[in-house]
């Protein structure tokens, strides 16, 4: 099965449709899918709910979707970091869906490993809990989190082979790999494709199973807070 594709617009064609579920990969913006962010900008698809950890910043990765309108409802932990994303949330042009980023990342997994719910303390007695199923498990209180089931994953990786084999690093290993489980098909792009075989299998992040699409290109790797200091003097 052809697993390498030319460009990400390549790479969604016949995947996208109006009010469909995007699992998007990245923490802040290490390993975020910007080749792919970009194909969905352009391709003008519409109504997305996006389950991702945030929504980058204005004018880059998530954020270029939120300021285009295209998407309709953010599953996230974090606000922070995007003006505009704060600014359609409190005007009520976005819905917003928190979720702890610990439980984000399990409700992906879980749709991954074809789990469809689980208990967790985390969130009980605040809004996270409102209107969920709570139970009690030796004398302590869970509410039962739904697992992921996205339309399409679109996550960021370092270097994959032919088949999908991928390597994440440092941080961008956080949300990609659960987000590449729980979509019915994953799109990856990555900084390098090398020959399959090449890689050391105790070092791959991600089977090659879980991955149908995969491009190589080329990334900003934008910094989303520069901090430096004077060089002092002689």
């Amino acid at each position: 099965m052809k697993k390498v594709y030319g460009s990400a617009t390549e790479a969604l064609e016949g995947l996208l449709h109006d009010g469909m579920l995007i699992a998007a990969g990245g923490f802040g913006l290490c390993g975020i899918p910007e080749l792919l962010i970009d194909a969905l900008v352009e391709s003008g698809v519409k109504d997305l709910t996006i389950a991702s950890n945030n929504a980058g910043v204005d004018g880059f990765g998530l954020g270029k979707l939120l300021e285009t309108r295209q998407i309709k409802k953010m599953m996230s932990s974090y606000v922070g970091e995007n003006a505009e994303f704060m600014r359609q949330y409190l005007s009520g042009e976005l819905e917003l869906e928190f979720n702890p980023q610990g439980t984000l990342a399990e409700r992906m997994r879980a749709g991954g490993a074809g789990i469809s719910g689980f208990y967790t303390k985390t969130g009980v007695g605040t809004v996270i809990a409102e209107g969920k199923e709570h139970k009690d498990f030796n004398g302590e209180t869970y509410i039962l989190e739904e697992g992921i089931f996205a339309d399409i994953s679109i996550v960021k990786a370092w270097k994959a082979d032919e088949t999908g084999n991928a390597i994440f690093r440092k941080t961008a290993r956080n949300f990609n790999p659960p987000a590449a489980m729980c979509g019915k098909v994953c799109i990856m792009e990555v900084e390098e494709i090398v020959p399959t075989g090449s890689l050391d299998p105790d070092c791959i992040h991600m089977p090659g199973v879980y991955v149908h699409r995969l491009i190589q290109g080329n990334h900003e790797k934008r910094i989303e807070q520069r901090t430096v200091r004077k060089r002092e003097e002689a």
